[in-house]
């Protein structure tokens, strides 16, 4: 019915409604402590409960089924898909989670894994909204129920943060557990079992994702998809993984031309642009090559506004000093106002481009603000994840530095990652927040 006739009436209706309540006398309500007005949890009966999550936003969920032991042997599992079939995550008319498993056979498996002295522990990424999420929570008991005499751990990842799938973290926080029991895991009796594994099949299908696959190689231990390990199908070896790879990246020369030096041999007073997107080790080569020779650092990190940087350039060849310009200087115009200083200063100006691309800058990005080995993380500030739109923002407005411009030369810097071993065994795991 058209709401426009249904206004009148309903007009009406309230009219009346208060005529009435102002004719009635307001009835004495009894006052109720507030506690008993709130809903009351309850929390399920059995072996299953939730624990203090992880992280500095609790974005990693922990929960335990009985009092599972730390060993050596560690049995990983992806949950939707794999123990459970994801497409029972809705309320059944009761108002209760439903669920079923991946194959009947799984259970028994399982009980078979804890039997055999492997720890249980049930990873998941769960980027769902709050009222899916609590149903989802609900549901894990339910689960633990079922498995009444099989005790396991479950991590589920709530953000995109360290702990998301590929990202490691979720196995970091495990490890860390163990290690407080006195426990140091074998990863090559390891294993880890996903059905989110690059797939490829006929007519275009495919797996949803990959990035199972991809967290039991950054682990470092086997991976087996649902079909292998409880069906004992064959290994399918038609899958891709996509996204960026940083081991993949070509060995080039740190800096090019190779025929003059980054610190001119003859020492005149100069102004150095560094160029390139966030996340490409700009810094790090200031420190390492203009630092030690007493150049000036200006940054509009730490300065805040390009004007403030003009400013201290301008300072700073007052008084005598070479300068190096740490910002990204997407194109001519942002450039221009620094080679404006340094032309009515009668000062040179050289130009290092970073040539890394957006792929490998955001891949830098994840790796300080999210994977940096604990080594590293301890010894340092931890660092804020950078938006994309900076990046995407340095692609949209970019432009080659040219000669013409005002530079005596333009050099490229290419990435070469410098650190130790450990350092670059976790910058080279694949480090997704997003995507396939």
């Amino acid at each position: 019915m058209d709401s426009k006739l249904d206004t009148p009436q309903i007009h009406s209706k309230k009219r009346k409604l208060s005529e009435q309540d102002e004719a009635a006398p307001e009835p004495k309500v009894p006052k109720v402590h507030p506690f008993f007005t709130k809903s009351q949890e309850k929390k399920p009966e059995g072996p299953f409960q939730w624990l203090k999550p992880f992280g500095p936003a609790g974005s990693c969920l922990h929960g335990v089924n009985l009092q599972p032991k730390a060993t050596t042997k560690v049995a990983a599992l992806d949950l939707d898909g794999t123990v459970i079939k994801s497409e029972f995550n809705s309320k059944s008319s009761n108002g209760k989670p439903t669920w079923e498993w991946w194959r009947s056979s799984v259970p028994a498996k399982l009980k078979e894994l804890h039997q055999s002295g492997y720890s249980l522990v049930l990873i998941s990424n769960q980027g769902i909204k709050p009222a899916a999420l609590k149903t989802w929570k609900e549901k894990i008991p339910l689960i633990g129920q079922a498995l009444k005499d099989v005790p396991f751990h479950i991590f589920a990842a709530i953000a995109k943060d360290q702990y998301r799938k590929p990202m490691p973290g979720m196995w970091s926080e495990l490890e860390r557990l163990f290690e407080e029991d006195g426990v140091k895991i074998d990863k090559s009796t390891s294993f880890f079992v996903g059905d989110a594994a690059g797939r490829q099949y006929t007519k275009g299908k495919g797996d949803f994702s990959s990035t199972d696959r991809k967290w039991a190689q950054n682990i470092g231990i086997t991976f087996y998809t649902p079909e292998e390990y409880f069906l004992k199908l064959p290994p399918h070896q038609n899958f891709i993984l996509p996204g960026f790879r940083a081991s993949t990246l070509p060995q080039l020369p740190r800096v090019t031309p190779t025929s003059s030096p980054i610190i001119p041999t003859r020492r005149n007073q100069e102004v150095i642009l560094f160029i390139g997107y966030p996340c490409l080790g700009k810094s790090s080569f200031f420190r390492r090559h203009f630092e030690p020779a007493g150049y000036t650092h200006i940054n509009q990190d730490i300065l805040k506004t390009r004007d403030k940087c003009v400013k201290a350039l301008q300072e700073a060849l007052k008084a005598g000093q070479s300068c190096v310009i740490d910002n990204t200087n997407r194109n001519a115009s942002t450039r221009k106002a620094y080679l404006d200083v340094c032309a009515a200063n009668k000062i040179t100006a050289r130009a290092f481009n970073f040539t890394g691309s957006i792929e490998l800058g955001w891949h830098n990005n994840l790796y300080r603000a999210f994977n940096l080995p604990p080594s590293v993380a301890t010894k340092q500030a931890a660092r804020d994840l950078l938006p994309y739109a900076a990046f995407t923002g340095f692609r949209d407005n970019y432009e080659e530095p040219e000669l013409s411009e005002g530079f005596t030369e333009v050099k490229n810097v290419n990435w070469v990652f410098e650190g130790t071993e450990e350092e670059k065994r976790y910058w080279s795991m694949w480090l997704q927040i997003d995507g396939k």
